[in-house]
């Protein structure tokens, strides 16, 4: 079989090794971003004669066109010799896009081991990412763990930028080297100096999270929030001002339970590609986010050209809040359907396309009416009708359809304020007795069960089932709806520890549908 080595070219009677053109070529393993995926690009550098010149195909943007300029001056500032040749790199699979300063430090590499300045015999088995710059400090990409999940995934060892190696070694059995200059990589390559192996820097779970116990009064609240919690149900609460609705959310996250290494690295592989980048320190902390009601479509739920994560994957396997709920546009809260549905988002772009994972727990507050006291007890209200009935219509039936638990948060007695409450360890300890029994039973929560997992794991009796029938008929709850009451009612017996459903778990179920 022909070898690019060992293939001769005839021209004119005349023979034309191509062995010398073969032997100046190199191909460097790198990885691209698309949403939270790092597909394999091969940067193939080749050497030729003819006048100086250096060009970069394969769908490069223009931070990637740029990289010619940086890589000459780190590769001159590192005293190597920049060849003075025809250079042409070409970024492959050339119909993918590429962006971002991350092929920097592949293309260095792949020009010195074309001209035969470091050796590559170790190449086939490493990958590379980093930006240089121009005296050949390689500085952080966004992206460093994604690219070390995929990495890991096909066997190959990461070579970064060591601001990064810390981030990119929590991805389970990675072998990531972190370098500080491309004279570091070089030496490691030709075994002059071997680069050092990173670890995962993580700390143990921050006790951050605000206490339950600040809560006082408030049962009915306290309660829907453990359910929630229990079955990663989503919550709307409906209350006058000051009644501790954030007060109330800000404290979901202290009774969920621990996130396990799967969730912590694929929510840490969320944030690892935004501007801010993820900090290893809240590693295995559960997302908050609080957008402000003025957020817009793209904020919540991602986009852009180059398609970046919105609020909603930000919250992965967090919590996201939206607290005055009908104050924000009703066109960015209808986006959120598909996603409470999916548990993730695809954005789609006329030049790409990206997938994001948003399987996150919706917490609303909001008042009952524009002036907010309405049914308060003090009699303040002073809006029509008509005008509550259009506050409350700006949040649209499908997606109330979508949330399970719907409470109202009332104005307590001064008294009620005086009395102790649990704190959230003793309500997270519940929590994680009913989540085991649902991880041994479905391997998720009850939340995304399914209508065939409903009828198999939370079977009904018949005086039960007729109470329900009778119920989701006089409420008239379409058929998510009631799904969403099942799926609560089975929650419910979980943290009672108990196998059956009753009509009283049911019961309880329902009374969390329509808010006074």
């Amino acid at each position: 079989m022909l070898t690019p080595s060992s293939c001769v070219l005839r021209f004119d009677g005349q023979h034309f090794s191509r062995g010398m053109d073969a032997m100046k070529l190199a191909i460097v393993n790198s990885r691209a971003q698309v949403g939270v995926e790092a597909p394999l690009v091969r940067v193939e550098v080749h050497l030729t004669g003819g006048l100086p010149r250096m060009a970069i195909v394969g769908l490069p943007e223009t931070a990637v066109k740029e990289s010619k300029d940086r890589v000459r001056s780190a590769i001159l500032t590192s005293q190597f010799k920049f060849p003075t040749q025809r250079i042409t790199v070409n970024l492959a699979p050339a119909d993918l896009p590429k962006d971002g300063a991350r092929f920097d430090l592949p293309i260095a590499i792949g020009i010195l081991a074309a001209s035969g300045q470091v050796a590559s015999s170790a190449l086939d088995k490493l990958e590379f990412v980093g930006e240089l710059a121009l005296d050949g400090l390689i500085r952080p990409v966004v992206g460093a763990l994604p690219a070390a999940i995929h990495c890991t995934k096909a066997g190959h060892a990461l070579i970064a930028p060591s601001a990064d190696a810390s981030m990119a070694a929590l991805a389970n059995n990675a072998q990531v080297f972190g370098a500080d200059c491309l004279l570091n990589v070089a030496a490691h390559l030709n075994g002059d100096c071997q680069l050092e192996q990173a670890t995962a820097n993580t700390v143990t779970r921050p006790a951050t999270h605000e206490d339950l116990a600040d809560v006082r009064g408030q049962w009915q609240a306290r309660r829907a929030l453990e359910i929630a919690a229990a079955g990663a149900h989503h919550l709307l609460m409906v209350g006058p001002p000051g009644t501790g609705k954030t007060m109330l959310a800000r404290r979901l996250p202290g009774i969920l339970p621990s996130m396990t290494e799967q969730e912590a690295l694929d929510s840490a592989a969320v944030r690892s590609i935004t501007v801010n980048n993820f900090d290893p320190s809240q590693w295995g902390v559960r997302p908050f986010r609080a957008p402000h009601h003025t957020a817009s479509g793209v904020a919540l739920v991602g986009g852009g050209s180059n398609p970046r994560p919105g609020e909603i994957s930000l919250a992965h396997h967090g919590v996201l809040f939206l607290d005055e709920l009908p104050e924000f546009d009703r066109r960015v809260l209808e986006v959120l359907r598909e996603p409470l549905e999916s548990g993730h988002i695809v954005i789609s772009r006329a030049a790409r396309q990206a997938q994001f994972p948003a399987r996150f727990q919706l917490v609303a507050a909001m008042n009952p009416c524009p002036c907010g006291h309405h049914g308060d007890r003090r009699g303040q209200c002073s809006c029509t009708a008509d005008q509550i009935h259009r506050y409350r219509s700006r949040i649209s039936g499908p997606l109330m359809d979508r949330i399970d638990l719907c409470i109202v948060v009332p104005r307590i007695e001064r008294a009620q304020t005086l009395e102790a409450a649990e704190s959230s360890c003793a309500v997270q300890a519940r929590v994680n007795t009913a989540w085991q029994a649902q991880q041994q039973r479905n391997t998720y929560a009850n939340s995304r069960l399914s209508a065939a997992e409903l009828r198999r794991f939370a079977p009904l009796d018949a005086k039960t089932s007729a109470l329900f029938e009778r119920a989701c008929e006089r409420l008239l709850l379409s058929e998510r709806a009631r799904q969403r009451v099942h799926r609560v009612a089975r929650t419910i017996a979980d943290l009672e520890v108990a196998d059956q459903i009753t009509a009283e778990h049911v019961a309880e179920a329902l009374s969390y549908r329509t808010p006074a």
